[in-house]
Formats: C-alpha cells, sequence, structure tokens
C-alpha cells in the first residue's frame, strides 16, 4: 500500500490565478494529490462597458476604470485573476440588467459554468499523464449545481457526500456549514450537519485511516477565529478593537473526537490560517489571500498505514508557480 503526499488549498473564490497556481502545485511539491477544499466558484459580475472608439470602463475594488487597445485584455485578466467575472457589454445593455435583475442572474450562471467548465479542461491539460488525482471539493458559496458539471468531467473528482480512497486513507468530504446570515446554498443547523456528517463515517470499518475534508473547521480550534457582526453585518468594536470570536462548528468538532482522523482539512474562514491538534487529528486551514493572487496551501504527507509522516507545511505561494 503505497503512501500519499496531497497539497490541499481552499476559497480561492474564482480567482483565476490561483486556480493555475494549484494545478501545478503537485510538479512544485512532488505531490500526487490536489484537493481543491470548497468556494471554488466567484461571486460576482464585473461589466466591461463599451463605450465606442475603442474605449472600454469598468468599476473594480471601487475605482473607476477607462482603458483602451491592450488595456482591454489586462482589464479581462486582473479581473478574473481577482475571481470576478469579466463581461463585455453596452450601455444599452446594462439598462436592461438594470431593469432586468434576473438576466443579471442567468449571466451570473452562465459565466460560472462556462468559467468552472474552462478550469476543468484546463486541470485535464496541466495533469494529462501524471497520474494525480485532482479534487474540486464544493463549499458553501458554490452553487449546488455547480456539481454535476465537476462530477461529469472523466479527470476531476467532485467526492462531496461521498467516501472516496485514497490508498492509505478514506477521504470523507462536506462542504455544507452551519447557518451565516449569508444565507449561501450549502447551510443547515449543527444537527443537521452532525447527521450528514455521520451517515458518510458510520460505514467506514474500524481502525480505517480517514481524512475528514469538511470545509467548516471546528469550533474554537484557532482555525475559526473571524470578526464579530452585528445585526447589520458591520464588526463589533470593544476596546477600540475589532470583536474576534470563535465561528466553527461544533458538530464538526464532535465529529473530529469522535471519529479522531489523522487529518482535517478546513476553509472557510479565509484568516484563520493554520494547524492545531484536537485529540490525535492535525486539523489544517491554510487560509486564503485569494483577491490578491496569492494561493495558500499544506503539503500534507501520509505514511504507507495511514499515519501522518509530519506536521503539514503551510507554504506560502512560490515564485514558480504561475
Amino acid at each position: 500500500m503505497a503512501d500519499r503526499k496531497i497539497y490541499f488549498a481552499t476559497d480561492i473564490h474564482g480567482s483565476e490565478v490561483c486556480l493555475r497556481k494549484f494545478l501545478n502545485a503537485a510538479k512544485f511539491y512532488d505531490c500526487d494529490t490536489l484537493i481543491m477544499g470548497g468556494d471554488i466558484t466567484g461571486k460576482m459580475i464585473v461589466p466591461i462597458v463599451d463605450r465606442g472608439q475603442g474605449v472600454h470602463t469598468a468599476t473594480l475594488y471601487g475605482r473607476n476604470l477607462q482603458v483602451s487597445g491592450d488595456g482591454l485584455a489586462k482589464l479581462r485578466k486582473t479581473i478574473a485573476d481577482a475571481g470576478y467575472y469579466a463581461y463585455e457589454t453596452t450601455p444599452e445593455e446594462m439598462d436592461r440588467f438594470h431593469a432586468d435583475p434576473g438576466a443579471v442572474t442567468e449571466l451570473f450562471g452562465k459565466l460560472m459554468h462556462e468559467t468552472l467548465g474552462r478550469w476543468l479542461e484546463l486541470a485535464e491539460e496541466r495533469l494529462a499523464g501524471t497520474g494525480i488525482r485532482c479534487f474540486f471539493a464544493p463549499g458553501n458559496d458554490d452553487p449546488v449545481d455547480a456539481d454535476p458539471v465537476i462530477a461529469a468531467h472523466p479527470r476531476v473528482e467532485c467526492p462531496e457526500l461521498e467516501l472516496c480512497d485514497l490508498g492509505p486513507v478514506t477521504m470523507a468530504s462536506l462542504g455544507v456549514v452551519p447557518t451565516t446570515p449569508w444565507n449561501t446554498e450549502r447551510e443547515c443547523t449543527e444537527d443537521e450537519l452532525a447527521k450528514q456528517i455521520s451517515e458518510m463515517l458510520d460505514p467506514v470499518p474500524d481502525g480505517q485511516p480517514c481524512i475528514l475534508n469538511l470545509h467548516c473547521p471546528p469550533y474554537a480550534s484557532g482555525l475559526d477565529d473571524a470578526p464579530e457582526l452585528d445585526d447589520t453585518l458591520k464588526p463589533v468594536i470593544r476596546g477600540g478593537r475589532p470583536s474576534i470570536i470563535p465561528v466553527g462548528s461544533h458538530a464538526v468538532r464532535d465529529a473530529i473526537k469522535r471519529y479522531q482522523p489523522v487529518v482535517g482539512l478546513h476553509g472557510h474562514i479565509h484568516e484563520s490560517r493554520g494547524a492545531q491538534k484536537i485529540g490525535r487529528t492535525l486539523c489544517v486551514n491554510p487560509g486564503s489571500d485569494y483577491s490578491s493572487g496569492v494561493l495558500r496551501g499544506a503539503v500534507i504527507d501520509l505514511a504507507q498505514d495511514g499515519t501522518q509522516g509530519k506536521v503539514p507545511d503551510l507554504p506560502p505561494t512560490p515564485g514558480g508557480l504561475k
């Protein structure tokens, strides 16, 4: 039974440059497995409006931009690398979008599916002939209808709510998180989350080493610290500073204590990059800085018996990844 070396990253939220770095990370770190832990797709469309005579305008990060000539291609790349969907349009079509929000929703779905499809083909191109396994595990910000797009691709695996054989270990994956203020598609109560985790893991034979690829980190683990928000979703200030509280899942923490997986792979909370032990389990959150084009990741070595070879590295993005 062979050992396994995993590169794990998460929460790239549509960033083109982070996706390309992720696909190249296996070769760079000599890994045989790539796992994207959720929140893969983008969140917003950035219109690029044709103003005539070769001039285009867009608004990005609150800045009004105007480009012409080669600047249009550079603008499209900047938008894609930041995790948004660039869409070239006209003032007349923008007026129609303002009058029909449903058309915007339809366009977003179209652009999301097109981008995801192109990424899957890029994975096929980059990983062909390597034997590297590649998983795109959805997170709470990923539309549910993205799953069949991933699952239908012959090269990339969608492990949502499934047990995957990774040689020395079994991996269980779930992108659902406890209820958030943003009402995303994959949310539920803590009790429902606990039930879904148990239904996945109870069939695993006793003594079989496993990995829990659960998008939400365990509660009060140091991997789930985030600003406390008030009823208007503004940060709570205490003593002149933002109040930081644990926002992870009790169900995930209880599952880790009960099943004691070799490793817990988590994301969701971008600012809580780190690795922490819960019992015998090493839990990892690589964090996320996707909007800056930085890919955060963790390298995890597993021995032939499925035990963790060493504490996972949380390396910075090397300059060689493109």
